[in-house]
């Protein structure tokens, strides 16, 4: 299976005053098309930072970068933000909707930036949400949905470009228990369609559904590890909770 991300010595230094910050040291990884794997790490250990190299939202101070073999290390801003918005789909803790856009106008968003007429993004973020079923809340605003069903916008808004990778950086943060699964549940139905996942997260539980744990620690790989067996079970899958 091809590498759809390949890191060598990727290295990254803030300069904060007079304090230089190394965030990441030296990291080389490797992921394959269709895998799903979880960044862990205690606070500091580089796992945003490594997150933003990857989704391309910063650039390494050394080493490099290959995205779906193109060496994206050294691109300038306009070249970096043209490559997030073809290769990669972000989820993040805090949803980033905004709050007078339903949730079909929501989705449709990065479509405006890939050039697409009004009714093929309107087709297509209608598709994205009856994807994560949605369907019937198309205009609805976030304040008209549950934190859970505003997650789901989320993941519609970052599948509608058809990315290579889906970048998850604490997707169950701001979620109770029970919807945090019910999120994890749909992250598997999107790697069984062959999705490549990469998800930061601090929390043990969610980490297990992945199929590798990358741990991090001072700026360095500590341990990578395939996940012999992830969770799919969701053990409060038949639990009804009201929705607000």
């Amino acid at each position: 299976m091809s590498s759809v991300i390949q890191t060598s010595d990727i290295s990254k230094i803030y300069q904060m005053g007079s304090e230089t910050i190394r965030a990441l040291k030296s990291v080389t990884i490797d992921i394959k098309q269709g895998e799903y794997v979880s960044f862990m790490g205690p606070s500091g250990s580089g796992k945003s930072t490594l997150m933003n190299m990857i989704g391309c939202l910063d650039t390494p101070s050394g080493g490099s970068y290959i995205l779906n073999g193109q060496d994206v290390s050294d691109m300038t801003e306009n070249e970096l933000a043209e490559v997030r918005n073809k290769e990669i789909g972000f989820v993040f803790q805090t949803f980033n909707l905004l709050p007078r856009a339903s949730s079909l106008e929501n989705v449709a968003l990065p479509l405006i930036y890939a050039g697409y007429s009004k009714s093929e993004r309107l087709d297509r973020a209608q598709a994205a949400l009856e994807g994560v079923g949605l369907g019937e809340r198309s205009f609805h605003k976030p304040n008209e949905l549950s934190g859970g069903q505003r997650q789901r916008v989320a993941i519609a808004r970052a599948l509608v470009n058809d990315p290579s990778i889906i970048l998850a950086d604490e997707p169950t943060g701001n979620l109770d228990t029970k919807t945090s699964y019910d999120i994890m549940d749909l992250f598997i139905e999107l790697h069984d369609k062959g999705n490549t996942i990469i998800m930061v997260t601090h929390e043990d539980d969610i980490a297990e559904y992945s199929h590798r744990i990358v741990r991090l620690r001072d700026g360095l790989v500590e341990t990578d590890k395939v996940n012999p067996n992830p969770t799919r079970d969701n053990p409060l899958k038949n639990v009804v909770v009201e929705e607000a």
